[in-house]
């Protein structure tokens, strides 16, 4: 009898056992529902193109645009590409807190991505441009950059190369005359507009409940009820705005830095403009540190805690800033492995 009651027993427990990991099973799962609903409320998946009706992409736009990417020949001394600063290999960033020009001097401002760039509503951190493609021949001209001094003096260059010469006609074939700088801009921004890197996050957004897991989903959860989103929302988790930075305190206060940058001011010399600057995408933000416009702090958990405190005047728990980072690291996409590869230079 006493055996009889100790597997009753047994298999009683068993049955509890089964019944609460499946309990929790369903509980996990309408957590992941809930988190979902609320994520789309605020956050939408990364578009399969950028497409710029002015620009179309074309394969020898590609190209061409891609060889000049990689060509430290568009610098003066022949010291700097758009690829020495946005390296492809490293997430379109060259991890260095500011980077040097042709003349060996650092920038006084942290070099942004170009993966997803081509999605954002202006370019820089000022927002002196308004899309890739006039970005893309601002360096190329800027003296602490790529220092050319000239427009036509880009352009004598690539004209005394007939590899050049060909590949400009192939990427125009209606042009008499295709190698301008215009055709530089807009087949380097054609070659942008393919650096686009979905995620896993997009996959629970698109509805796999599966595709992160349950820490992530808490960090989506308080990112998104801490009022994260109020400012890095929509399909990049910004790069939609400007955003006065910081709200609460000092940048030296929260970060130790020295700089003390006036922001899009720089670029409008309106006092009003001071210390805004384009809110940044978080796509891709484990890997492109340094970060802030001026690359002041390098881990990421850290940078949580600035942020929450100079836009939030909030306090994340260790826990907490440690559940967001989880959850920005669903935002690592691929690096095209077409993009990664160098050209054969002409």
């Amino acid at each position: 009898m006493k055996k009889l009651i100790s597997l009753a027993m047994l298999a009683a427990m068993v049955f509890s056992v089964a019944c609460k990991s499946n309990q929790n099973k369903e509980q996990a799962a309408v957590n992941a529902d809930s988190v979902l609903m609320l994520a789309k409320t605020v956050l939408q998946p990364l578009p399969a193109e950028a497409p710029n009706p002015a620009n179309a992409v074309t394969p020898e736009k590609v190209l061409l645009g891609k060889t000049l990417y990689y060509d430290n020949r568009l610098s003066k001394n022949n010291t700097e590409s758009c690829n020495t600063c946005h390296n492809i290999a490293t997430y379109g960033v060259d991890n260095k807190p500011t980077s040097p020009g042709d003349n060996g001097k650092p920038g006084t401002r942290n070099s942004p991505t170009t993966f997803n760039a081509a999605l954002h509503f202006v370019q820089f951190w000022d927002g002196r441009m308004k899309d890739v493609e006039e970005q893309a021949g601002g360096p190329v001209m800027n003296p602490a950059e790529m220092a050319m001094p000239a427009e036509k003096e880009v352009i004598a260059r690539l004209k005394k190369n007939e590899g050049y010469v060909k590949l400009f006609k192939a990427a125009y074939p209606n042009e008499d005359d295709p190698v301008t700088f215009t055709n530089l801009r807009n087949s380097i921004a054609a070659f942008e507009r393919t650096l686009i890197t979905p995620a896993r996050f997009d996959k629970f957004l698109a509805g796999d409940a599966t595709a992160l897991n349950e820490q992530e989903l808490k960090g989506l959860k308080t990112f998104v009820e801490s009022g994260c989103t109020a400012c890095h929302n929509g399909p990049l988790q910004g790069g939609n705005m400007f955003q006065k930075y910081p709200l609460f305190g000092t940048h030296k206060e929260l970060t130790g830095s020295t700089t003390d940058d006036p922001g899009k001011m720089q670029a409008t010399k309106n006092e009003a403009d001071k210390y805004f600057f384009k809110v940044p995408s978080l796509r891709n933000i484990n890997e492109t540190w340094p970060y802030l416009h001026d690359g002041s702090v390098k881990e990421l958990d850290k940078t949580i805690q600035v942020m929450a405190k100079g836009q939030l005047n909030k306090e994340l728990t260790p826990e907490q800033n440690s559940e967001i980072a989880a959850y920005l690291k669903t935002l690592t996409g691929e690096v095209p492995a077409e993009a990664k590869q160098a050209p054969a230079m002409p």
